[in-house]
C-alpha cells in the first residue's frame, strides 16, 4: 500500500532515553567552563556540536576547544542507549505497513553508528539525515526539509516527532505538522507548536498515527 504521509524522527528523547545523560554532562561541563548560562543543558536540546563550539565555547583556546570535542565523542559512544517505552514497537508497526521513515537527528554519523551498532534500527528508515549532512542545524528546517526531498514527499505529508524546542522549531519551519514527545519538556510548554503531545510510544500506536493521512 503507497501512503500519503512519512514519519520523520528525532533521536534523543524520542527513540532513545538519553536526554537526562546529556543533563548530566552538559551541566558540569558548563560549571567547569564557567559559561554562567541558567540551564545551558537545557538551552541547547536539538543542537548540533559545532553549534554548540561555535557559540559558546569559541572563547576557549584551541587545544581547549579540540579536547572538549573529543570528551563530547567519548560520551556519545558511552551511552547507555535505553528505548523510549514503546519506540521500537512503534517503528515496527509502521515499518510492517509500509510508512516511509526518516531519522533526522543533530548527533553526527560518528554517534550515529555507535547507537546503531547497540540498538539495531538503522533497517527502520529509509533515510538517515546526521548533523554531518547538513550546515544549518535545528531550529532551521535545512534537515526536515533534506529528509523529505530523500522520500520524494513533500513537506506537508510529512510529520515530525520531536521532543526538544528547537527541534520542534525546525518541523514548524519545514511546513510539517508536529507530534511533541513530553519527554524533555512538559506537555503543557510544547502543546501550542504540535497537533498532538504523547508521553511516549506505549499508547499511542500506527492506528493513531493513521488517523493522519489525508
Amino acid at each position: 500500500m503507497q501512503h500519503t504521509i512519512a514519519a520523520l524522527f528525532d533521536l534523543d528523547g524520542v527513540i532513545i532515553d538519553t536526554e537526562a545523560q546529556y543533563d548530566v554532562f552538559w551541566k558540569k561541563t558548563s560549571e567547569d567552563c564557567r559559561l554562567g548560562i541558567e540551564n545551558f543543558e537545557k538551552i541547547i536540546k536539538g543542537t548540533t556540536l559545532p553549534t554548540i563550539m561555535s557559540r559558546y565555547f569559541s572563547h576557549l583556546p584551541e587545544d581547549q576547544q579540540q579536547k572538549l570535542i573529543a570528551e563530547v565523542n567519548a560520551f556519545d559512544i558511552q551511552l547507555k542507549m535505553i528505548p523510549i517505552a514503546g519506540a521500537l514497537d512503534f517503528l515496527s508497526e509502521l515499518k510492517k505497513a509500509g510508512i516511509p521513515m526518516g531519522l533526522v537527528t543533530s548527533s553526527s554519523d560518528q554517534k550515529l553508528a555507535a547507537v546503531f551498532q547497540k540498538l539495531p534500527i538503522r533497517d527502520f528508515f529509509d533515510t538517515v539525515v546526521s548533523a554531518d549532512r547538513i550546515t544549518r542545524g535545528k531550529p532551521d528546517p535545512m534537515c526536515y526539509l533534506l529528509a523529505a526531498k530523500d522520500l520524494g514527499m513533500a513537506p506537508d505529508h510529512c510529520f515530525v516527532l520531536e521532543d526538544s524546542f528547537s527541534g520542534i522549531q525546525s518541523g514548524k519551519s519545514a511546513g510539517m505538522k508536529v507530534i511533541g514527545l513530553a519527554t524533555t519538556n512538559p506537555a503543557s510548554a510544547i502543546q501550542a507548536d504540535c497537533v498532538q503531545v504523547i508521553p511516549d510510544f506505549q499508547e499511542f500506536h500506527l492506528k493513531d498515527f493513521l488517523l493522519y493521512m489525508s
